[in-house]
């Protein structure tokens, strides 16, 4: 007991552990931002629909609280038992989404079947099915300790798992998730150190896939109006040029929170796929570098948490962390990107920000995963002799 008493000190009883608070700050900051850019976007967005004009305020909030509970499972669920669970992921990702092809189940929203019916409100099975590929694929690359030196077919075997979703999604239809889940778990792959000839056939492959889907006449429609949207200012480059407008109306700091004239029914989807440019109009530049600047430390801490992950010999952990911060920085990129006018046009909605129940559940869910993630690293960490300690998370 004397040589246990020497090895550690008081402060560090592994019972004592908390959250990582570089996470937790920065995530209860964008939701701060979002509740804020929802309020200000969605009141007149639920009057134009009858509806009282806090419903979309209150749905937000109601999300925010169930996607804390959500993260907060993680509190009893340790990450060696959801490691054992990669292939029932699987198994539930493919079920989650087909059943928006379910009579009597599935939401369409103009011409896009991608929700289902949860009584008083819908749900976008897609956001769910991302956390579940990434544990999924970090479970099965994890089982393969050096990569380069595997079959090919471990390389390979993630990517025919993202083709499968791919021919799913393409029936919504929903090219935005399947852009971003085949980024993410390619980004996976490569940080698992698969050799560089088998990442070159991979990007070889998909490249001619992700052509042929442009291809469809509304995709290759928003291509076009993506170069020169003020060539169809008032039909297909009607998103993109308000969204160009809103932001060059906001210049250095913005004209003032409340004050955007674009969201007054200028710009569609003002509350959900383009907060962000309504967010630039009412802040301005500075605005713009805050949330860039906490979008970067937001993935670039859940990186760093995955590299200690990896030093401390936890392959899961780390790609778990790695892949939910490149999920959440490339669809932030994405998001901002159409915004900006520098990527064509998707479908996807800023995390922690926009006005989307699914959206904001499943990123909390996926963020208390990382939080988990953490906190074991630090109590095994304090679990150990101080002198043996090599690694600070």
């Amino acid at each position: 007991m004397s040589q246990r008493r020497q090895a550690h000190r008081f402060s560090d009883n592994p019972r004592s552990v908390g959250l990582d608070p570089w996470l937790v700050l920065i995530t209860i900051a964008l939701l701060a931002i979002g509740v804020v850019m929802v309020t200000s976007t969605s009141i007149i967005v639920a009057e134009g629909y009858g509806q009282s004009r806090w419903h979309y305020v209150i749905r937000h909030l109601i999300f925010i609280g169930l996607g804390l509970a959500g993260a907060g499972i993680f509190r009893f669920l340790e990450i060696r038992h959801l490691q054992k669970l990669g292939v029932a992921a699987l198994v539930l990702a493919l079920v989650v989404m087909v059943l928006p092809f379910v009579p009597g189940l599935g939401h369409t929203v103009n011409g896009s079947t991608r929700w289902i019916k949860l009584g008083i409100s819908t749900f976008q099975v897609v956001e769910a099915a991302k956390v579940l590929i990434i544990i999924f694929v970090a479970s099965f690359l994890a089982k393969q300790p050096r990569l380069d030196q595997a079959p090919a077919m471990y390389t390979f075997a993630p990517l025919a798992v993202v083709a499968l979703f791919a021919a799913i999604l393409i029936q919504q239809p929903d090219l935005g998730s399947i852009i971003v889940i085949g980024s993410v778990v390619l980004g996976m792959i490569w940080l698992a150190g698969a050799a560089v000839k088998n990442l070159s056939i991979l990007a070889l492959v998909c490249l001619p896939a992700v052509t042929f889907a442009t291809l469809e006449p509304y995709r290759w429609r928003r291509m076009v109006s993506f170069i020169d949207p003020w060539a169809d200012p008032f039909n297909a480059g009607f998103q993109l040029t308000q969204a160009l407008i809103a932001i060059g109306r906001g210049e250095i700091a913005g004209v003032g929170l409340g004050g955007s004239i674009q969201k007054l029914f200028y710009l569609p989807e003002a509350h959900t796929d383009f907060i962000f440019a309504v967010y630039a109009e009412e802040f301005g530049l500075i605005g713009i570098v805050v949330v860039l600047t906490l979008f970067g430390l937001l993935v670039g801490r859940m990186l760093h948490i995955g590299l200690k992950a990896h030093q401390m010999d936890k392959p899961f952990s780390a790609l778990c962390a790695w892949g939910v911060g490149l999920w959440l920085g490339f669809q932030a990129v994405v998001s901002m990107g159409v915004n900006l006018g520098v990527l064509p046009t998707k479908g996807l909605t800023l995390p922690l920000i926009s006005s989307g129940g699914s959206s904001i559940l499943m990123t909390l869910f996926a963020i208390g995963l990382v939080l988990r993630i953490q906190w074991e690293l630090q109590r095994e960490q304090l679990e150990q002799p101080r002198r043996r300690q090599r690694y600070a998370v």
